[in-house]
């Protein structure tokens, strides 16, 4: 893998990660971050839209004419989310039901959109689907990190496991609205801070 391939792979995970560097996608990150499980669930479920949807505009990209492009982007990410959506009735209908209406917001979610006029529409497939499966990961590693540290705090439990018994006296702030901004600075203060030491 040359350089620029690998820069392409890894930029989101932490350099550009989307959730603690870019700050995109907050709404699913804030809504569906009560645990670990709808995290890791939720950042899949975009993982997947984004590596076809750039897949696919990096191959449509030469005839799509510039004054319908966006309108082009979104009907093709949403074509992809409905058959996520579909999927996951079909074969995790509990995770389906936990994610709710956040799953076919993935449609307008800035992630997608942002990578598929910034990144695919501009390289070749192979290029997009590094940035795709390095920014879906990032995403994913985002989500997952704030529901760990949103589900220890708030219920005591990591991925539905339960660790501090039934005398345990949970925050339950942080299963609550103003507890997912508060993990979440705290996340991204952590991430900042890992950031300038590598520099």
């Amino acid at each position: 893998m040359d350089k620029t391939s690998y820069e392409n792979l890894t930029r989101g995970l932490i350099r550009e990660n989307p959730t603690f560097v870019m700050l995109l996608g907050m709404c699913p990150t804030l809504g569906v971050t009560t645990s670990a499980s709808n995290g890791v669930g939720m950042g899949l479920a975009t993982l997947f839209v984004l590596i076809l949807s750039n897949i696919a505009i990096s191959a449509v990209k030469r005839i799509i004419p510039d004054m319908v492009r966006i309108p082009c982007y979104i009907v093709i990410i949403a074509s992809f989310v409905t058959v996520v959506d579909l999927l996951m009735a079909a074969y995790l209908p509990a995770l389906h039901a936990r994610l709710g209406i956040f799953i076919p917001l993935i449609v307008v979610n800035c992630i997608i959109l942002g990578r598929a006029e910034a990144f695919a529409s501009k390289n070749n497939i192979y290029q997009s689907v590094l940035d795709a499966v390095g920014m879906g990961l990032g995403f994913t590693l985002g989500l997952t990190s704030l529901g760990i540290v949103r589900e220890i705090l708030g219920a005591g439990s990591i991925f539905g496991w339960s660790f501090l018994g039934e005398n345990a006296d949970p925050v339950l702030l942080f299963i609550m609205p103003p507890g997912a901004f508060m993990a979440l600075a705290g996340l991204i203060m952590l991430v900042n801070k890992l950031r300038r030491a590598k520099q």
